[in-house]
């Protein structure tokens, strides 16, 4: 039996499909206490296992949750540069997953950091680079940086401010 679909993940999923079948975007039927909320948000879609975009705010954009899962919806499927923009014939093997962030808080180094409970930014100058917790392969706290590190294309001996951030993560 396939668990049920958090309300949470079920928007962005209802997001988009209507979107890649250019229909109206959904209406959030109820808004959940999480999504009244601000917070920066990621949506996460995977196809068999396998990531198919992810894209997100490190800090709210937009008047609250529903809206910040919306717009990331519609880029994770459509703009992220990793991948070409998902077609109708890919939506049924699409899975979702939606991050909600606490605000990022400085730390002091790497000690502060755990990469299976806290994200992290790694930030030099305007290049940022973000991470999730808790992903698979991503083990260490060296990983977690190395890979911000290659996002933002951050040289690796350049020095860099480190954030941490935890999630609530709906599927």
């Amino acid at each position: 039996m396939k668990e049920e679909m958090h309300p949470i993940a079920k928007l962005a999923k209802k997001t988009v499909e209507s979107y890649i079948c250019g229909v109206k975007l959904p209406e959030p039927e109820e808004l959940t206490p999480e999504m009244k909320d601000r917070a920066g948000v990621f949506v996460s879609l995977h196809k068999h296992g396998e990531l198919r975009g992810c894209i997100g705010t490190f800090e709210p954009t937009r008047a609250n949750v529903a809206e910040e899962i919306i717009s990331n919806a519609i880029s994770s499927a459509t703009r992220d540069p990793r991948f070409p923009p998902v077609k109708v014939s890919e939506l049924e093997d699409l899975e979702y997953s939606v991050d909600i962030l606490t605000p990022p808080e400085p730390v002091a180094g790497e000690k502060d950091l755990d990469p299976r409970k806290y994200g992290v930014i790694v930030e030099s100058g305007s290049k940022k680079g973000l991470l999730l917790p808790d992903l698979e392969g991503v083990d260490s706290v060296e990983e977690q940086i190395s890979i911000c590190h290659l996002k933002a294309r951050i040289p690796f001996d350049e020095p860099v401010k480190l954030y941490r951030f935890q999630v609530r993560r709906f599927k």
